[in-house]
């Protein structure tokens, strides 16, 4: 039996790791994608039989994606999704910081979408699913995270444009956009949790502003993206999938 074929960014932890198993549990063959080799490694041991493949480099490298070239065409010839988990964070002020410094997050995180996407792309002769993890920062403002929130809101039009771009090939293109999630992003670089502070607890979980008072999973993120790569969401495109336990309904 052949089965589908599945490239995915970010693969050695968080929302990528989740993903990766997920799609390997529903008979996909995973091409795992991170800069993390040592945990890539772990992951392939853990996604069961298959013809998986390790990706290991920054997907804002074009000797990486050359490589995965390579690696796709050598091993499996096509591919029938794509989903880019790959992401950064940090602190930016767009006010006094040197443009060079502001730029790395958000170049990093759009030309990575890009690049990746167009390898994908030429490995999706009948149709393919392409599927962006955003955040709902991509329409929301906060102190220190302009360059991030660019990013994000950058890559939620590139799906739109993209997705009328690729139309006419049965290429569905949509980005999930989620709000708090239970991965290693949300730890500071002081080492503290952001999910763990007085200031989650008090806002979040005891306050009014997200209804179902938790972060995400990163296994729950990981389901609507099994969800957009499959049959039952075949007339579904451009989209922004907003996956966020009701934090942004709310005021």
């Amino acid at each position: 039996m052949n089965r589908p074929k599945v490239l995915i960014t970010g693969a050695a932890s968080g929302i990528g790791r989740a993903t990766a198993i997920r799609f390997a549990q529903e008979g996909y063959d995973v091409c795992a994608n991170d800069i993390q080799e040592e945990k890539l490694n772990t992951l392939l041991n853990e996604l069961g039989s298959g013809n998986h493949l390790i990706l290991h480099g920054s997907y804002t490298n074009t000797a990486t994606i050359e490589k995965g070239h390579q690696l796709i065409k050598n091993n499996w010839g096509s591919l029938d999704a794509l989903v880019n988990c790959a992401g950064i964070g940090g602190i930016t002020n767009p006010i006094v910081m040197p443009i060079e410094e502001w730029r790395k997050i958000f170049d990093i995180m759009v030309n990575g979408t890009i690049l990746i996407s167009q390898l994908a792309t030429a490995f999706m002769y009948n149709g393919g699913r392409i599927i962006h993890i955003t955040s709902i920062h991509g329409t929301r403002a906060e102190v220190g995270a302009s360059s991030y929130a660019m990013a994000k809101a950058a890559i939620n039009q590139y799906c739109r444009a993209v997705a009328v771009e690729l139309a006419d090939r049965n290429i569905l293109v949509n980005a999930i956009a989620p709000g708090f999630v239970d991965t290693p992003m949300a730890i500071a670089a002081n080492g503290v949790n952001e999910l763990e502070t007085e200031w989650f607890r008090s806002n979040y979980v005891e306050g009014h502003h997200l209804p179902l008072k938790r972060a995400a999973a990163p296994e729950e993120i990981a389901g609507v993206a099994f969800f957009l790569a499959g049959k039952d969401a075949s007339y579904i495109t451009g989209q922004v999938i907003v996956v966020d336990g009701g934090l942004t309904i709310t005021f």
